[in-house]
């Protein structure tokens, strides 16, 4: 069997991490992680390691020279992309820092790829690409809908986006999966590696925190949004399941064209439904506080995710709520442990 040479951007961070864990676990694949662990962490590469050893190179992406000599060198198959600032917030205060780490580092690592023979590249999107449609379809977003990033965040991924599909369409080689996330939570089922972000600023482990008394209270960002309950509606996939969709997609550009497919289950939880789920799975109490809505935050975000499923043939394993809130649960209290 052919053992592909794969680049993984962003592998110490919470997404490229999983990938890299699952890549790691059979001997099909060569494995290097770049990160320059600005928001990745060593301890997640040292984790990995004790799955199987790869190469490891702490590397900022806007060192461009470095970047194009790796990848003439290392001459890779597949590049797996997560490396980006990911904080809708801090894109609104910050756009620059956005358009230029997410935007313009990609542009780079998209050109050298297609320099040096990369087959097939494939890029963390997100769901933020869409923005806030007016009507969202009774089965959720869909591929073909328009986008309309209402933050720098989801404008700099869909700038990315553009580039590698025109990138793609003038060269030899390259062909890509763009995968658009919607929101991604829970922990390996092993617990060696889970969700870690300083600071955190998502809300299962951020809830998971608050349950263990890490924090005081666990803020709702607007309970005001036209949803039935007044809070936001978002879509929550697991994290091991996102993974096995991008092990898939190196099989898939084997054999098919470039496509974008979105990420998530269908199914929409509100913030205070994620709340008390969470309270059932691990029958923990806790303070609940309403704070005003965030700048950028859309009402409700559901995948339609009917394409990657008659495309790829991905079936999920882990569509519950329940199980999401639990791993994310064990996760944090593991790391409690261990400090």
């Amino acid at each position: 069997m052919e053992r592909l040479n794969i680049l993984i951007t962003g592998g110490a961070g919470y997404i490229g991490s999983h990938i890299a864990k699952e890549l790691l676990e059979t001997t099909n694949y060569k494995i290097t992680i770049i990160d320059n662990l600005s928001t990745g962490f060593i301890s997640t590469i040292e984790s990995l390691k004790r799955v199987r050893d790869f190469d490891f190179i702490e590397l900022d992406l806007k060192r461009f020279k470095r970047v194009r000599e790796i990848l003439q060198k290392k001459r890779f198959d597949t590049i797996i992309h997560f490396a980006a600032s990911i904080v809708v917030p801090e894109s609104l205060k910050n756009p620059i820092k956005y358009y230029m780490n997410n935007t313009i580092n990609t542009t780079n690592l998209i050109r050298c790829a297609d320099e040096s023979g990369v087959k097939r590249f494939i890029f963390s999107s997100t769901a933020a690409v869409y923005g806030e449609p007016k009507e969202i379809p009774e089965r959720g977003i869909n591929e073909e809908m328009a986008t309309n990033p209402i933050n720098p965040y989801g404008m700099s991924k869909l700038m990315s986006e553009k580039i590698l599909q025109d990138t793609a369409k003038v060269s030899k080689n390259l062909k890509y999966v763009i995968f658009r996330y919607f929101n991604v939570a829970g922990a390996s089922k092993d617990l060696l590696i889970g969700e870690k972000h300083n600071p955190e600023t998502h809300l299962i482990p951020l809830i998971a925190k608050t349950a263990l008394k890490e924090r005081e209270e666990i803020s709702i960002f607007g309970d005001d949004y036209p949803t039935k309950d007044g809070t936001n509606i978002r879509d929550f996939i697991d994290i091991d399941d996102l993974a096995n969709a991008h092990i898939m997609a190196i099989d898939y550009l084997k054999e098919n064209e470039s496509d974008i497919f979105n990420c998530g289950y269908g199914r929409g939880f509100s913030v205070k439904e994620v709340i008390d789920t969470f309270k059932e799975a691990t029958e923990e109490e806790f303070r609940v506080k309403i704070a005003p809505r965030r700048e950028g935050d859309p009402a409700i975000l559901i995948a339609d995710s009917r394409k990657i499923k008659a495309k790829m043939g991905w079936k999920p394993k882990y569509e519950n709520l329940k199980l999401i809130c639990k791993m994310a649960y064990e996760w944090e209290k593991r790391q409690i442990k261990l400090l």
